[in-house]
């Protein structure tokens, strides 16, 4: 129902704005136009790097994802503008340093309205891609891990009987539990020593019924 990205309530927030959901640092984004703007790969891209980084020039931006500092001043430009980034103060034009405006995100993405699920079905498109995408990436890489992190590494699949109110929960369980490393993000002091990135994706929905209606 609503993916969150590094990070509900039913009533839509205006472009670029947020409703805090528990904290000051988690943003609830309910609108089409905000979701729009990050249902691309580079931007996804972006957001992590400057998560992962610190603050980032446009500049320092294209090195690190192999794009042109003027696109990525556009496409910071447009993160901006939605409340995704902000500018951490300090020199100008493409050396202006920016950083992420908040470290977790969540994103309503279900109505009523076609053209809101229409948004919302755009960015957990994106969002899924990249996610097999970099599970595909660990594959091919995983042999150069030790077996410590091979073993670490997990694949959940399970088969429940919920109601929606408790799928709605243990969606709610799982971004509490992710959230719990959260502050590690912008904070690299709370990392403890032998901590890697690590990405934490997790889905849930329902699935047709067999014949006989299980």
């Amino acid at each position: 129902m609503t993916p969150t990205s590094t990070p509900p309530s039913d009533k839509a927030a205006p472009a670029g704005k947020g409703e805090p959901v528990d904290d000051p640092e988690r943003r609830l984004i309910s609108d089409p136009r905000t979701m729009r703007a990050l249902a691309h790969p580079v931007r996804i891209a972006l957001l992590e790097a400057l998560g992962r980084e610190g603050a980032l020039t446009a500049t320092a931006a294209a090195e690190i994802l192999d794009e042109s500092p003027g696109n990525m001043s556009w496409h910071l430009q447009t993160l901006a503008k939605y409340g995704y980034v902000e500018e951490a103060g300090g020199g100008k034009g493409r050396s202006r340093p920016w950083r992420i405006a908040s470290v977790s995100n969540r994103f309503r993405t279900t109505s009523e309205d076609p053209e809101f699920d229409a948004a919302g079905e755009a960015l957990e498109s994106t969002f899924a891609t990249r996610a097999y995408s970099r599970l595909r990436e660990w594959w091919t890489r995983r042999a150069s891990y030790s077996f410590a992190w091979r073993d670490a590494a997990f694949t959940s699949d399970s088969l429940a009987y919920l109601t929606a109110e408790e799928l709605s929960e243990v969606g709610e369980e799982i971004a509490t539990l992710f959230g719990r490393y959260r502050e590690r993000v912008l904070n690299k002091e709370l990392r403890p020593p032998g901590a890697q990135p690590t990405h934490l994706v997790a889905f849930g929905h329902p699935i047709p019924p067999t014949p006989s209606g299980n």
